[in-house]
């Protein structure tokens, strides 16, 4: 199915597992000239995808002192730049394509290289919440301009869609009568109504591939740079209003909407608990998020002083595959320092799922979970270039940019704010089985069997129940 027309000419900057799991899936729904397309991307990794499908392929790293010189020549009014790379600000990309008048979609909010873990800055400075206030503090001079559509990627970005489908699927269940919000303050008051107290990004990756990991190796099965980044961050979480007191290492942010806190500590360390359908129980990493943030955010609701009334607590909680937790382990005991070496698993991979969902909790039904569970022999079949992982990405990708070309006029939005339903039905196919569950789960199953802990019974969604110590 052909989803959108382009005439304009599309930049592709950054071309690693995402860049080139997506290209397949831009070609099959998007109607353009395969000479409109341009990969710009640092590493040669990626030439051989570009030359299969005749894409013009531009080895050029972007930085800060060039990044006009290199793009400038390739934009056009009208034209999409679709920003996948790492270690570009996504600020200055924005910046640039709002006075070019160019659409703009990333996945995530970067900073200049070094910008997550520069020693210059505070932990509340290098956070995903400030790079995620630096992007938003440029809406009001776009408004009514070129589309840019921050964030749109698996997570963030699918699982903003996923939690829409996940409360009115909630709804149904309780046989609420219901009216299907189309704002910002009708889905915070459905939140809100139904009682929903915490919200976890609740994912277990199970591939495995024909070689383990060797020593000094770093390997994963999406963007090894990317994740290794963002595990070096704070860990982030947005803070619920049932929430009973600060972890004894939080913090809360001097200035921006004030709907997440920052723990003092990496979040590539930091555990919780969690469940899944298929993997039950588990712990997770709680690494940063924009989705963290930016669900709490989207679902505040304020009294008639401002107040806030409702929020949920949202985070992360991400087991990926076994050879990326021995590989994490690895990086910590080397105080954070790099491997020699990464392996981004992909033809390797022998099998396995990626179990990707959000687990809604605190309603009346206990905990939900709803979303993807995708194969690596599923994904495949549908689209070369991915695993199971990706795909769950590339899809959403496509699902935004899609998007944007049919609003090209909304401005600087996150994926919060944007139609979940036409983004499900582009993303649908690609998803593999999406299913909702519900589990009697709460964090405080099987606690103090072996050892004494320090548990709020009363409440068992508050978050020092989650984590673990």
């Amino acid at each position: 199915m052909i989803h959108a027309s382009f005439s304009g000419r599309l930049v592709m900057l950054g071309f690693g597992s995402i860049g080139q799991g997506v290209l397949p899936l831009i070609l099959r729904h998007i109607k353009m000239p395969r000479d409109r397309i341009t990969i710009i991307t640092a590493e040669p990794r990626g030439r051989e995808v570009a030359a299969e499908y005749g894409i013009r392929f531009l080895q050029q790293p972007v930085t800060r002192e060039n990044y006009k010189d290199v793009l400038v020549p390739e934009l056009q009014k009208g034209d999409f730049l679709l920003n996948l790379s790492v270690d570009v600000s996504s600020v200055a990309l924005i910046e640039l394509c709002q006075e070019i008048g160019a659409l703009y979609l990333d996945t995530c909010i970067e900073p200049w290289a070094g910008g997550y873990t520069d020693p210059s800055l505070t932990p509340s400075q290098r956070s995903n919440y400030a790079l995620r206030e630096s992007a938003r503090a440029l809406r009001r001079g776009a408004k009514g301009g070129p589309t840019a559509v921050l964030t749109h990627g698996a997570n963030p970005g699918l699982v903003s869609h996923l939690v829409k489908e996940a409360l009115l699927n909630l709804a149904r269940d309780l046989e609420l009568d219901l009216v299907v919000p189309t704002d910002q303050a009708g889905w915070g008051a459905l939140a809100e109504r139904l009682g929903v107290k915490v919200i976890h990004i609740a994912e277990r990756d199970t591939q495995v591939a024909d070689r383990p990991k060797a020593r000094g190796e770093f390997v994963n099965t999406w963007s090894i740079d990317g994740f290794v980044g963002e595990g070096c961050q704070p860990s982030e979480l947005g803070w619920g209003s049932h929430e009973k007191a600060l972890p004894l290492d939080g913090n809360r942010h001097d200035f921006g909407c004030d709907a997440a806190i920052w723990l003092a500590r990496p979040g590539a360390s930091t555990r919780v608990r969690s469940w899944t359908p298929l993997e039950g129980p588990f712990h997770g990493f709680l690494i940063t998020h924009n989705e963290a943030i930016s669900l709490a955010d989207y679902y505040t609701v304020r009294d008639a002083s401002g107040a806030v009334r409702y929020r949920p607590t949202a985070h992360y909680a991400y087991h990926p595959c076994d050879d990326a937790v021995l590989s994490v382990h690895e990086l910590a005991g080397k105080n954070w320092g790099m491997q020699p070496q990464k392996r981004l698993m992909m033809e390797e991979i022998t099998s396995g799922i990626d179990e990707l969902g959000v687990l809604l909790m605190g309603h009346a039904k206990g905990a939900y979970w709803y979303g993807s569970r995708l194969s690596i022999e599923e994904a495949r079949a549908l689209v070369p270039h991915n695993n199971a992982t990706s795909l769950q990405v590339t899809a959403a990708v496509l699902a935004g940019l899609v998007w944007a070309l049919e609003n090209p006029r909304a401005g600087i939005v996150e994926a919060d704010e944007i139609d979940h339903a036409r983004c499900m039905e582009i993303m649908r196919p690609y998803l593999g089985e999406v299913v909702g569950e519900y589990a009697d789960w709460t964090p405080l199953q099987d606690r103090e069997e072996l050892f004494p802990e320090d548990l709020d019974r009363e409440d068992p969604w508050q978050f020092k129940n989650f984590r673990v110590v």
